[in-house]
């Protein structure tokens, strides 16, 4: 697919849109709005991770306003069921008087799906995702059907809440394309947050694209060329989270347990190029692949005792292992 350079300034032009729609109904969260986007432009998932009332639930719901799109929320609770998210097949009686299995079709059965506090449903709820987010398929009863185009999850979690929440399993966090933390807001901004929640106006976000338009933009995203050089560097970063590698740098041999997947190298090229579209280039610069290797690692990468211990972090290992790579 050859893109020209009229295309490519309008899907800067649309993707601006879209951040200024948002804007109207959330207050800051420039950085999580952008992410959000990414992942939408990339047809990923995205788990958002911050302390509540910070507008997590606000940003999906005005998010599926802007993109009209079909939206479904579902509250995780340690009492839900998979088919409580899938859907099941129930007995249903015709107007003849004879009984059938008819399959009623659960909220993961909508575009735009929310996954509200995630990590307080049990493992086995959880893994009822895994097939939805991956596939974009559910199996009920031997059969699988199809989800709608587009389809992503947004997940949320809170991270300072441990009582009554089950972590997600490394193979589900490396599900989600991206893991997005939400900041507290500034002064400037918890202001703007009282005056726009007080003030009585409510969606006032409008739409811009349809589900079509997303599905098109994708399509642009995919068409992007990366430089070897380009994909070469986002590899050695990649690797270098390996502890296991006797060539990694020190600080991912001494603090980190496992390294990033493959899955995780497939989400950092495809993140930078919808980047790259987003400020209007055609091209992967090695900035755009640094810029995404925190909220497309963050999550693949787990610390080791003695990494918690000296007060580390994902981020602050991330950082070190990008200057080494850098400097290869």
């Amino acid at each position: 697919m050859q893109v020209g350079t009229e295309q490519v300034q309008a899907f800067a032009d649309t993707v601006g849109r879209m951040q200024s729609q948002v804007a109207r109904d959330i207050v800051g969260q420039q950085e999580a709005v952008r992410l959000v986007l990414i992942s939408v432009l990339v047809g990923g998932n995205a788990l958002l991770e911050g302390v509540p009332g910070l507008g997590k639930t606000r940003l999906v719901r005005t998010l599926s306003r802007v993109l009209s799109l079909p939206f479904s929320r579902i509250q995780f609770t340690p009492d839900l069921m998979p088919s409580d998210v899938v859907g099941a097949d129930v007995l249903a009686r015709a107007a003849q008087g004879n009984s059938r299995f008819e399959f009623r079709p659960g909220p993961i059965f909508a575009s735009l799906v929310l996954a509200d506090e995630i990590n307080r449903a049990t493992p086995k709820t959880q893994s009822a995702l895994l097939e939805a987010m991956q596939e974009h398929t559910v199996t009920v009863g031997g059969q699988t059907r199809a989800l709608p185009k587009p389809f992503f999850v947004l997940a949320t979690q809170n991270p300072i809440e441990q009582e009554g929440t089950y972590p997600l399993p490394e193979a589900q966090l490396d599900r989600f394309l991206v893991k997005i933390c939400v900041p507290f807001p500034t002064m400037e901004e918890l202001s703007g947050i009282v005056a726009l929640t007080g003030g009585g106006e409510a969606h006032q976000a409008e739409c811009v694209c349809s589900g079509e338009d997303i599905l098109a933009m994708r399509q642009v995203v995919q068409s992007v060329p990366v430089a070897q050089a380009v994909i070469d560097f986002a590899l050695r970063l990649v690797l270098s989270t390996h502890p296991e590698r006797p060539e990694s740098p020190e600080i991912a041999r001494k603090y980190l347990r496992f390294g990033a997947s493959p899955r995780g190298a497939q989400a950092l090229i495809a993140c930078a190029r919808a980047l790259a579209l987003m400020n209007g280039r055609y091209n992967v610069a090695f900035s755009d692949i640094e810029e995404m290797a925190l909220p497309c690692l963050r999550h693949r990468i787990a610390l080791n005792f003695e990494a918690q211990m000296a007060g580390l972090t994902a981020e602050n290992i991330l950082a070190q292992l990008i200057d080494a790579s850098r400097q290869e």
